[in-house]
């Protein structure tokens, strides 16, 4: 049988760029095209390799678009930005892969089990809820929808209010014993590589690297840098819920200012968990990092920016 053919769409990003290496690594032979809008952005680790095509082209370029998704057995959407583009842009991607004949779609998700939830109850991914409808009507494409909780680099961000280095400090709403479900980028491209390059993958699947609540988060930094962090409460699961939409209708479009307490809320209160049931076994060829095995690999000081480190990274490479 001929290689897969894997095109990656919106090809600089740090999960496109992770999401390569791993087909590289798990099938040499694979070949991939990539789309980007600025082709010299491109990690040249991947774009010169000789079974690596780069297409120049937008999310509304439809030429571009169509010769790149022509002859691909599984195109994989890595488009992040706004609502227009997560949807309307997904939109267009998907119809000309149907029209090229491309048998399967892997939506840019990578998150909670937002199927759980009512449409738009998280307003951050409803465009990921939409475009799953959109797949599910289409007649010969076939949607893939890759869940994973949240990835590991972003729960220590400074922007998503969990981990202070500079105080040593783990804030936490309800009891500290509410679980998070995690995954490292790494792990989450492996996992997504493992899926296209699999023919019959088709559907829902949720990966999970890690299962730990805040408590065990605490152990796992002290077990690894030996500093004991302060655990400060912040509230009730309840008053989180208040939080949120209070701070969204504060903020309105600062998304940043409120985002990360609406995550919050829908993992500790367990309505968009992936668990208890997940699909590891289904690639055992995989083996996902626990939270203290990816502490390990970071610096104390650098734990809070590891998630914008990894752009500058992917940059050099």
């Amino acid at each position: 049988m001929a290689p897969v053919t894997v095109g990656i769409a919106g090809f600089t990003g740090r999960v496109a760029t992770l999401l390569a290496s791993s087909l590289l690594e798990q099938d040499p032979n694979v070949h991939i095209k990539g789309l980007a809008r600025v082709p010299d952005n491109v990690a040249k680790s991947i774009s010169s390799k000789s079974n690596v095509q780069v297409f120049q082209g937008g999310a509304f370029d439809p030429d571009q678009i169509r010769s790149f998704v022509r002859g691909c057995d599984v195109v994989v959407c890595c488009y992040s930005h706004d609502d227009r583009i997560m949807v309307d842009g997904q939109k267009l991607l998907i119809d000309l892969a149907e029209e090229e004949g491309v048998p399967r779609y892997v939506a840019s998700d990578w998150c909670l089990d937002y199927t759980k939830l009512e449409m738009g109850e998280l307003f951050a991914k409803e465009a990921s809820q939409r475009i799953k409808v959109y797949l599910d009507s289409r007649n010969s494409i076939k949607g893939v929808h890759m869940l994973i909780g949240g990835f590991a680099e972003v729960i220590f961000a400074a922007f998503f209010r969990i981990w202070d280095w500079q105080t040593s400090t783990l804030r936490y709403w309800g009891t500290g014993d509410e679980i998070w479900e995690c995954t490292t980028y790494r792990d989450s491209a492996q996992y997504t590589a493992a899926v296209c390059l699999d023919r019959n993958a088709v559907g829902v699947f949720r990966f999970v690297g890690d299962v730990i609540s805040t408590k065990a988060i605490a152990a796992a930094l002290e077990k690894v840098y030996g500093v004991k962090p302060k655990l400060e409460y912040q509230g009730s699961i309840d008053e989180l819920r208040s939080t949120m939409i209070t701070e969204k209708e504060k903020h309105g479009d600062d998304y940043w200012n409120y985002v990360f307490h609406w995550y919050h809320y829908f993992t500790l209160s367990g309505k968009a968990l992936m668990g208890p049931k997940y699909d590891n076994d289904e690639y055992p060829q995989v083996k996902p990092v626990k939270v203290d095995e990816f502490l390990k690999t970071v610096p104390l000081e650098q734990l809070n920016g590891v998630y914008m480190a990894m752009d500058d990274k992917i940059k050099k490479s």
